[in-house]
């Protein structure tokens, strides 16, 4: 709790990211958890990228949740006792590139209205500590209303 995955290189209480740590190494760490569905594995797959779960990143892998839909402050129970709070939309840089060329193009996209759309998944900070298993079920707790929409972390 209050930390993120054990071992992972983002643990920690304040940013860990580089990019944050030069602009301020004080900040609180807002991407401790680094969640996907792997519903975007499967549309990176139609596009022809082999991507595994783990593979861009992140800590846990989901099924059925529609992550980028989920209001920030929404609480995710993982398994019997680990909590984490969503707090933003992982915002892709250019070292997808060194995974597979070309995958930054296909988890950025434009609405619309020509938006900025990021499909790379989810941040969170860890509320309650426990163990996560693969096949663990995930429990969707919503904030209170009114809901803000998921911004760049």
């Amino acid at each position: 709790a209050g930390l993120g995955v054990k071992g992972d290189a983002h643990a920690g209480v304040t940013v860990q990211h580089r990019s944050r740590v030069r602009v301020d190494p004080t900040q609180p760490n807002l991407r401790q958890v680094h969640l996907i569905g792997a519903e975007l594995h499967r549309e990176l797959a139609g596009y022809g990228f082999t991507v595994g779960h783990g593979a861009l990143g992140e800590n846990v892998t989901t099924e059925g949740v529609d992550l980028h839909a989920l209001p920030t402050g929404t609480r995710l129970r993982l398994g019997t006792d680990a909590v984490v709070e969503l707090t933003g939309l992982r915002n892709p840089c250019s070292q997808i590139e060194n995974f597979q060329p070309g995958l930054l193009a296909k988890v950025l996209g434009r609405d619309a209205l020509g938006a900025l759309v990021r499909k790379a998944g989810v941040m969170a900070i860890v509320l309650a500590d426990g163990v996560v298993r693969a096949g663990d079920p995930i429990e969707v707790e919503l904030p209170l209303p009114p809901y803000r929409r998921l911004e760049r972390v």
